[in-house]
């Protein structure tokens, strides 16, 4: 019977893994969608394959770093799993609960909120009424700047701001060595450009988004059926995760891509280069660092600061703040829905015994 519920909460973290990928695919392509260097098919495409191809440094011996965080490091492993099998599977199953309900919300409003976040909050709600307040990870001093909330915390405002400076900096830097060159011309390479960026763009996402759920379905693993093991990530969780991101990407989510693509800001090849490429450098060293960013405000940085390279009416503030107050509320209200499931959740449990 055990056996059978991990593998069905296994099920449920791959389809928030596809979800992620299907709410975060914007990310990815909306840059080079609108700008037209692709065909939205051909962009999702172009994604969906980088997602997956960011599997491959494991088989090098990278470290899972973010997973790492995930697992181990918003919520005492030790404890939870000390707790029993039930409250294991009461725990996660309600945090994939509140983060796959955030997430359909945002995406039928249209807004670019953070998957990463959600399952953060996700995780806070859940264990707050099985732990309580110790049960959290709040800071944990170790390597780097450490991990725990409130790191998670503060990358919700540093992320999108290092993704813009970086972003503005490319720009204006690219911008100043093509000073001399026709716009045609600048037009012509930067297309061809732009198919390079948006692949580092989506490697970086699958590298930090995927590690994500990887650290869940350990959590899982090691916290019942493989409860006597040190905790990891096997290689074929890897793989699962990856190719489900993946999926998830392909079949992307427009209302969103319309959102980041051609309502915040008017994007041409060379913006939509530096939009990604500064995003995706940011992404790929926090992941590095074992933060578990949002690729969604990392973009969403470096096009606003792209977009008010060519002066602050280039972009639509209205719809930045819009994105922001939904930034604000992922963790609380994923939260809440999380805690809301857990005690539903044991409720059900304690009836049917």
């Amino acid at each position: 019977m055990l056996v059978a519920v991990v593998i069905a909460l296994v099920l449920v973290a791959l389809a928030f893994d596809f979800l992620n990928g299907f709410h975060d695919a914007a990310n990815a392509i909306a840059t080079v969608v609108s700008t037209r260097v692709l065909t939205p098919i051909a962009a999702v495409a172009l994604a969906a394959f980088f997602n997956f191809v960011a599997a491959a440094p494991v088989l090098w011996g990278a470290q899972l770093k973010v997973a790492n965080t995930m697992g181990t490091g918003i919520v005492e492993f030790e404890r939870l799993r000390a707790q029993g099998d039930a409250v294991v599977l009461t725990v996660i199953f309600a945090a994939l609960v509140g983060a796959i309900v955030w997430n359909l919300v945002t995406w039928w409003w249209g807004l670019p909120s953070s998957s990463s976040h959600a399952l953060a909050g996700g995780l806070i709600g859940a264990t707050l009424p099985a732990l309580g307040n110790s049960g959290l990870v709040w800071y944990r001093a170790g390597a780097g700047i450490g991990t725990g909330i409130w790191v998670i915390v503060a990358f919700i405002v540093l992320s999108p701001i290092i993704g813009m400076v970086l972003g503005t900096g490319i720009m204006v830097a690219t911008a100043w060595i093509l000073r001399r060159q026709t716009p045609a011309r600048v037009d012509r390479w930067f297309r061809r450009l732009q198919l390079v960026s948006a692949s580092i763009f989506s490697y970086s996402h699958g590298t930090n988004d995927a590690q994500k759920v990887m650290g869940i379905i350990a959590v899982v693993l090691y916290g019942t059926v493989w409860k006597g093991q040190p905790f990891h990530v096997p290689f074929w969780v890897v793989l699962l995760c990856h190719l489900a991101m993946g999926l998830g990407t392909f079949f992307g989510g427009w209302r969103i891509v319309r959102t980041l693509g051609t309502n915040l800001t008017k994007l041409q090849p060379v913006h939509g280069f530096c939009a990604e490429t500064g995003g995706g450098v940011t992404i790929l060293a926090l992941a590095e660092l074992g933060i578990p960013v949002s690729t969604t405000h990392t973009i969403t940085g470096a096009i606003v600061g792209v977009g008010a390279t060519r002066g602050t009416r280039a972009v639509r503030w209205g719809v930045a703040g819009r994105i922001i107050w939904a930034w604000i509320f992922t963790i609380p209200a994923a939260a809440a829905v999380a805690a809301l499931a857990s005690v539903a959740t044991t409720g059900v449990l304690a009836l049917l015994r």
